[in-house]
């Protein structure tokens, strides 16, 4: 046990470390301390989401009877995989940090000039996030692997999958820190992400009930009358945070989508309006820096 902590411990802040110091020393890239550090807690997120849907495929697609039957993995990855949300808090500290100085970022202005007050406005900033992440470790953790008693690796494998939704977020966070937002790929990888998620994170515990229900031959309203108050209260104590990430994704996609296409009625009234200048021998000016001046999307923010 203590040596899969300790790989655990090993590989996720040594990918992080690797993939920094990579992004940094490669010449065709040289990318800045902030920047490789941004993009590299989102690869080693990616990484870790990739680890887990996989592991909980192999564990769930082996489990005939989705209570009784075992599979080495489910506690194996459980314990590999709870250094990754230590060191992922304080990976998103150090996001936190170099994003405020991003060059041109409207927080730059206001980010914090000392390491304390920084950590301060994270934490109030990240709450949920980082709450989520020590409920994984003091809770799910000791919950998942001792309290269990092997019983249920099913569900465990089928909660792993839920990370398939992770690599799109953190893809779609790259983009929105380096405006990219008028892209093609922030648009198709936004309904990736509503997609995923909406079928991996919100749908899940509904899905599991399901599966129990046709399990224990019981209605699906009537499972949870049927399961121990705690299942219940646990269920829902790690649906309600899904519930809200998802409502900050929809309403982004949303502010994405109509952006564009009021950019779109814009650039259409625009084209009209100089046509018909034109018409009346009016020349439209050019602009002295070649660029034509079009309205820009409005910035995605939440997600």
């Amino acid at each position: 046990m203590l040596t899969i902590l300790a790989a655990g411990s090993v590989f996720f802040p040594g990918l992080f470390l690797l993939s920094k110091q990579c992004l940094k020393s490669i010449p065709a890239l040289r990318w800045s301390e902030g920047d490789a550090v941004i993009v590299s807690a989102r690869l080693v997120s990616s990484v870790q989401a990739v680890m887990a849907s996989s592991a909980g495929y192999i564990i769930a697609s082996s489990c005939e009877d989705i209570i009784e039957d075992q599979h080495w993995l489910t506690s194996t990855y459980i314990m590999f995989a709870v250094p990754y949300f230590v060191y992922d808090i304080y990976a998103m500290f150090m996001c936190y940090w170099y994003k405020l100085r991003v060059k041109g970022h409207e927080e730059a202005s206001a980010a914090p000039q000392h390491m304390s007050s920084a950590l301060t406005s994270y934490l109030r900033r990240e709450f949920l996030m980082v709450l989520h992440h020590v409920v994984m470790v003091t809770v799910c953790f000791p919950v998942s692997v001792f309290w269990r008693q092997g019983k249920g690796d099913y569900f465990q494998g089928i909660m792993f999958m839920a990370e398939l939704s992770t690599p799109s977020v953190c893809l779609g966070k790259i983009l929105i820190q380096y405006k990219q937002q008028h892209t093609l790929l922030h648009k198709v990888n936004g309904a990736l992400m509503l997609i995923t998620f909406f079928i991996c994170r919100v749908l899940l515990f509904p899905y599991l009930y399901y599966v129990y229900g046709r399990y224990a031959s019981i209605p699906f309203h009537m499972v949870p009358l049927s399961v121990p108050w705690h299942c219940n209260l646990g269920a829902a104590l790690l649906m309600a945070p899904q519930l809200y990430w998802f409502s900050l994704i929809c309403r982004g996609a949303l502010r994405l989508f109509m952006g564009t296409s009021r950019s779109q009625r814009s650039r259409s009234s625009s084209s009209g309006a100089a046509k018909e200048r034109q018409a009346d021998g009016t020349a439209l000016p050019q602009p002295a820096n070649g660029y034509s001046a079009r309205p820009t999307e409005p910035e995605l923010t939440t997600h």
